[in-house]
């Protein structure tokens, strides 16, 4: 018979997330993180954003750092849950690509129906969506 903490040690750190559940979670969050590298380096930054017809899509103003992603650029979208007390958490990373909605029925569906709501104040009227590449995900168990 093997021990409580012999049996904790065989148990894996992380546990893949199959797709249909990484799809499901970035259904369920609205806040996420962006990241791409600029002309002056890697950049990472934090958007509300919408999962509409399979891609992550946010909106921002037409001027300053994340609107330079209206223009194709290679990008990463991360979204995680922690809880620290329990020591547990989990991540859905998506690879792809992005750049500015143009598509005027995707436009009125995101203005009118599903598109995100930014916290930031300001006039924020670019749309860029994100095309996964890939999407991956894991659970992570202290062990």
């Amino acid at each position: 018979m093997t021990s409580t903490s012999e049996e904790s040690h065989n148990t894996p750190p992380f546990r893949e997330l199959p797709r249909d559940e990484c799809e499901r979670r970035l259904r369920q969050q609205t806040v996420g993180r962006v990241a791409w590298n600029a002309a002056d380096g890697p950049q990472l930054l934090p958007v509300n954003y919408a999962y509409y017809n399979k891609t992550i899509v946010f909106r921002t103003a037409s001027e300053g750092v994340i609107s330079q992603l209206a223009h194709r650029t290679n990008v990463a979208f991360e979204i995680d849950g922690v809880d620290e007390e329990a020591r547990r958490g989990w991540s859905v990373v998506v690879r792809g690509t992005a750049e500015r909605v143009m598509q005027a029925y995707d436009l009125v569906e995101l203005w009118t129906k599903t598109g995100p709501v930014p916290w930031a104040a300001g006039t924020r009227t670019l749309h860029i969506a994100i095309t996964p590449r890939t999407i991956t995900g894991r659970d992570v168990v202290a062990g």
